[in-house]
């Protein structure tokens, strides 16, 4: 059994090799993920371990604006602490750090010399140590205001020489610097523009004055242990300690590997997910494959049994080639991973982060992980059409006859169908039924899941019904062809349902990912027209808040009128309910009623932006017991305590992701706490007298030299905010394109081996008259039926996981529903268009076959 089952594998390796392609590129995915995750991350703890001081004073920083949202403030210390540290038994030296990570630097042409035209730069003071990340390359040092130091891979991308003229624009204003040396890194590049400064020229144009730091890094003398050092240091600084994070090296890695972790842990759960939807692809294409070939191959294994192999051994049999398929495809798929890391970290440095590929980390969780998903699928794909191979008598095989129990798996597939799927609608339902997004989303998550899982047990009890429908189409169209085409598609409803449900599962999720898209995007539209009343928007397309020349500039504008500025400051709110959340609030200028609607349900703008007041959405004080009048305890990420009185409650407009409850305040009561904080945004009014299209041409004008920022009216507005969200929509089909790649395979392997099956049947078709080029479009048609039947499955499931995403969306004020009809349309058309290309090699294949040998094949 053993020798026949070798044989058998490789005189059917043709055959296997589109699944074990399928193998490959899930396995590839899956490597490749792991393979980039591990070296950034070992890439980057080789660059905080090298760079670390022994101990680090910083600014206590208890939490992170959430949402990515860029704060008001830039923390510090006072830099008078330096000497008091310096002071400590067993430091050696104590060094000022300026660093300030929202800089944009410009060349003479005001280009800024950025990764990317919004990407901001970081800024720092230059004092070289055995642990500075960059050394000096060419030219010397900075020795006072207007000299810099700028790196080798900005200089060489930019253009930038020594000698030349840059500009740093940052929040306390801008400073024109002379780039009088080149600094190359001696670790890895983290992905920015780096500038240097002298110290105190960096203390002025980063931090407006001499008088602060962003830290103080401290070495430690010769035989004195980094724990000691900090305990001595911490109690040097008495009761003043509790304001600053005293950390030791190993702490000042950690708590950086952790923050690099939680963005590398999404991107590789983002990508294995991904990478999980083509493995579940993949399963369909071979178990259509294993099921094929076992139906093609009854007689050999019939033969088999009558020579005295048992069900067992037959199912070991058809088992084993899946093995021999799942640990080919393992190991090609681990090598193509490995191929892919490598595109991968070629991709990461043309965005700026330079990873060598010979620091590839192949750890053996690797490898192993790609052994399970190529084997394991493999194994758990072929498991079923092992054991119908198992059951088919010796007789039935000789005799060559179809399978018994046909109606049997489909009325028992019928009632599994329908439970499934009355228990996905039921979590579906649920969820739209739902008042609270952290009950809606499990809920939506399990009907997503057991809505798909009833699709695919449904498919095959939806092929004739549909497949009729289309051949309504076709037979006018195309006439006796198309129907042979279409009565091909309908002669196995298994076969057929298993090739479309891999369609189907990436089309579904095309779907839903785009209407929940359409509806986010349509609901800011309409939250934008109904709360935005200026004329104009300045601010960072990235949300970075910018300098305050940008503000001066913009009010002394010929022409601007109210001009209403925003900040932003996260908080830690106590709730009087007992629970705690972590937001962001904002913070504008009195005259907000001339920039802003905002729909109140109690009080108004005067009582919000009253001093000590904020204002809150509705629905957010009723789950939390807030009403006007209510006190508001809060902590600052500072660790500071702030305290605020509910002035006003406002209409659920949605509050998007980072501002739950969608707090605001005036800017007097924000500066009682954050009293150097930086503008986010300005709101602008045109003067009265003055044309919109002339303040506008005005504004861009007098902000020609901040290239950071740029001027958007209302509908600039909504197209930036689309186009947010349509970038993240096409990086989510991106990935999604493998899981559907595959599905195309999975359609070229059952058309060829439909041909392989169908061969003597092909042979007397064209004997009786049909040409070859009607034998061609036969197969194309049939390739195109499967194809639409998929997408059709696929809209309707995406269509409702839409609709119920939608729902969830509304728990957040994103109201609106839309369908794209033009991605639903682009579906139908792609479907035809992947049907055709499917076709392609099988078609011309069984159009190149010998008639007289194909009648005669056996």
């Amino acid at each position: 059994m053993l020798r026949a089952t070798l044989r058998g594998f490789f005189a059917h390796k043709g055959r296997l090799l589109l699944s074990a392609l399928a193998v490959v590129l899930s396995v590839a995915f899956v490597v490749g993920s792991l393979i980039f995750s591990d070296t950034t991350g070992a890439t980057f703890d080789r660059l905080f371990a090298s760079t670390a001081s022994d101990v680090e004073v910083a600014p206590r920083q208890d939490f992170d604006a959430p949402g990515g949202i860029g704060s008001a403030e830039t923390p510090t210390v006072p830099a008078a602490l330096r000497g008091r540290v310096a002071g400590v038994p067993g430091v050696a030296g104590a060094h000022l750090d300026v660093q300030v990570g929202r800089v944009t630097v410009t060349d003479a042409r005001n280009r800024p010399v950025g990764v990317t035209r919004n990407a901001p730069s970081i800024a720092a003071n230059w004092y070289p140590t055995d642990r500075s990340p960059v050394r000096l390359a060419d030219g010397r040092a900075p020795r006072g205001a207007g000299e810099a130091v700028i790196d080798r891979d900005t200089a060489d991308r930019a253009g930038i020489r020594i000698g030349d003229t840059l500009r740093v624009i940052a929040p306390p204003g801008t400073t024109s610097v002379r780039v009088v040396g080149i600094a190359a890194f001696t670790t890895t590049n983290p992905g920015s523009s780096l500038v240097f400064l002298e110290t105190r020229a960096a203390q002025r144009a980063l931090l407006g004055g001499t008088d602060r730091a962003t830290g103080i890094s401290v070495d430690a003398a010769p035989g004195v242990p980094d724990s000691v050092l900090k305990s001595r240091i911490t109690a040097a600084l008495g009761t003043g300690a509790a304001a600053y994070d005293v950390r030791t090296r190993d702490e000042q890695k950690k708590s950086q590997a952790e923050e690099l972790g939680d963005f590398l842990s999404i991107l590789k759960y983002m990508m294995v997910g991904f990478a999980g939807v083509a493995v579940l692809v993949g399963i369909f294409l071979i178990v259509n494959t294993f099921s094929m070939l076992i139906a093609q191959r009854t007689r050999e294994l019939g033969l088999l049994r009558a020579l005295g192999a048992d069900r067992r051994q037959v199912r070991r049999s058809v088992l084993l080639e899946a093995l021999l398929l799942g640990v080919f495809g393992s190991t090609v798929g681990l090598a193509a991973g490995v191929g892919l890391a490598v595109l991968l970290v070629v991709a990461m440095g043309w965005l700026g982060l330079r990873l060598d590929t010979a620091d590839l980390v192949l750890g053996w969780p690797t490898p192993v992980a790609a052994y399970v998903v190529g084997v394991g699928v493999t194994f758990v794909a072929a498991l079923l059409p092992a054991l119908r191979a198992g059951r088919v008598s010796p007789m039935a095989a000789l005799a060559d006859v179809e399978l018994p129990g046909k109606g049997r798996s489909l009325r028992l597939r019928t009632v599994a169908a329908v439970l499934v799927g009355l228990a996905g609608a039921g979590a579906l339902a649920g969820c739209a039924l739902s008042d609270r997004t952290a009950s809606a989303g499990p809920l939506l998550a399990l009907g997503v899941l057991l809505t798909l899982v009833a699709g695919v047990i449904a498919g095959p009890l939806l092929v004739r019904p549909v497949i009729r429908l289309f051949g309504r189409a076709l037979e006018p169209a195309f006439g006796a062809v198309g129907r042979m085409g279409r009565r091909n598609a309908l002669r196995n409803p298994r076969r057929t349902g298993a090739t479309a449900a891999a369609l189907m599962v990436g089309l579904a999720l095309v779907a839903g990912l785009s209407v929940a898209g359409a509806s986010a995007a349509a609901s800011i539209t309409r939250q934008i027209d109904r709360t935005l009343g200026a004329d104009f928007v300045v601010q960072n397309p990235s949300f970075v808040p910018f300098s305050r020349q940008v503000t001066d500039r913009v009010r002394a504008t010929p022409g601007a009128g109210t001009v209403v500025r925003q900040r932003v400051v996260p908080l830690r709110l106590r709730l009087p309910d007992g629970r705690s959340v972590t937001t962001v609030a904002g913070a504008f200028d009195r005259d907000f009623d001339a920039v802003a609607k905002v729909e109140y349900t109690a009080g108004n703008t005067a009582a919000a932006l009253a001093p000590g007041r904020v204002a809150v959405q509705r629905k957010f004080a009723l789950e939390h017991g807030l009403r006007v009048g209510s006190r508001l305890d809060a902590v600052l990420a500072s660790g500071r305590p702030a305290r605020f009185t509910v002035g006003a409650l406002t209409e659920d407009t949605g509050s998007g992701p980072g501002t739950e409850g969608g707090l605001f305040m005036g800017m007097a009561t924000l500066e009682k706490y954050v009293p150097r904080g930086e503008d986010s945004v300005l709101f602008v009014n045109a003067a009265q007298g003055t044309a919109p299209d002339a303040l506008r041409a005005a504004l861009e004008r007098t902000l020609k030299p901040f290239p950071q920022v740029q001027v958007s009216d209302r509908a600039d507005y909504k197209e930036l905010v689309s186009g947010q969200i349509q970038g993240l929509l096409n990086l989510l089909y991106g990935l999604l394109g493998l899981a559907i790649v595959i599905a195309v395979l999975g359609v070229v392997n059952t058309l060829a081996l439909a041909v392989v099956e169908r061969t003597r049947e092909i042979g007397l078709l064209r004997a009786v008259g049909l040409s070859r080029r009607q034998l061609r479009r036969m197969i194309r048609l049939e390739s195109v039926v499967i194809a639409l039947f998929g997408a059709v499955l696929g809209l309707g499931l995406g269509l409702v996981w839409g609709v119920a995403t939608q729902r969830v969306l509304a728990l957040e004020g994103l109201t609106v529903f839309a369908v794209p009809w033009a991605t639903v349309v682009a579906v139908v058309a792609g479907s035809v268009v992947v049907g055709l290309l499917a076709a392609l090699l099988p078609a011309l294949r069984a159009s190149r076959l010998n008639v007289l040998a194909a009648i005669a094949h056996e």
